[in-house]
């Protein structure tokens, strides 16, 4: 029973995973809309907010059918609890900001399920993803805050790139506390895939160093042992020249 439930879980994550993906494009082009294009009319406006929540609306529908196919509920909710957090989060209407987070934990945490995904692959999703939901998030919340200089998405793209590396220029900066929240998130974000990156490359070198000194001693070990098997002939030789009494040729 618990073989048939556990099954049943993967099965629904691997049907799912690609429409959940386009879903979270879907996403990202209702967001954008409106903050790229602030005169928009009321209907387009309209529209994509039915297409955020309606994303959410199915991301929340496929958290509560894993929790249904899995047998073992709590241990599903406790090691999933970003999940968790990503779908109850967004309800709250004046954190509408987080339905953006909640959508990148969702996707971040569906594909890090998928195993023919690379580790390489998920790095640069996610570091284009935070450039883009960051860029557009700080243009949505400075563009019209007092003293603010992020007004166009061109000045919002440089910040987050600028942000994200750590660099920090200092010609661009968010004066609003809910920007200023958003810049912190960008440099952890990009401190830790950082860290990420770093790490991957010294694991393949590594890795690559134990392989070279694994075949190296590998052909030693032949070396030896064929040095061995030609000295154990050389000594049958002799001792087959010795009984017939051929005497060694010297040299």
């Amino acid at each position: 029973m618990k073989q048939r439930s556990v099954s049943a879980q993967l099965h629904w994550e691997q049907r799912t995973q690609r429409p959940l993906l386009g879903l979270a494009l879907v996403f990202a082009v209702a967001y954008a809309v409106p903050i790229v294009r602030p005169d928009a009319s009321a209907d387009v406006k309209w529209w994509c907010e039915v297409a955020e929540w309606g994303v959410w609306g199915a991301f929340a529908l496929d958290y509560l059918i894993r929790l249904f196919l899995t047998e073992r509920r709590w241990e599903f909710v406790r090691s999933r609890w970003l999940d968790l957090a990503a779908v109850v989060l967004p309800v709250i209407q004046p954190l509408r900001l987080l339905r953006v987070v909640a959508t990148l934990l969702l996707v971040g945490q569906r594909a890090r399920m998928a195993s023919q995904i690379k580790l390489t692959t998920y790095v640069g999703g996610a570091v284009v993803g935070l450039l883009m939901f960051g860029s557009l998030a700080v243009l949505s919340v400075e563009r019209d805050a007092p003293g603010g200089n992020i007004d166009t998405l061109d000045d919002a793209v440089w910040w987050s790139f600028t942000t994200m590396t750590t660099v920090g220029y200092g010609d661009h900066a968010p004066t609003t506390g809910l920007g200023r929240v958003l810049a912190v998130g960008l440099m952890l974000s990009g401190i830790a895939l950082l860290g990420v990156v770093t790490a991957n490359i010294a694991a393949w070198f590594i890795a690559r160093f134990e392989k070279d000194d694994a075949e190296e001693r590998r052909q030693t070990a032949a070396i030896a042992e064929l040095a061995e098997e030609v000295r154990l002939l050389r000594a049958e030789v002799a001792s087959l020249k010795s009984v017939e009494g051929v005497p060694e040729r010297r040299r």
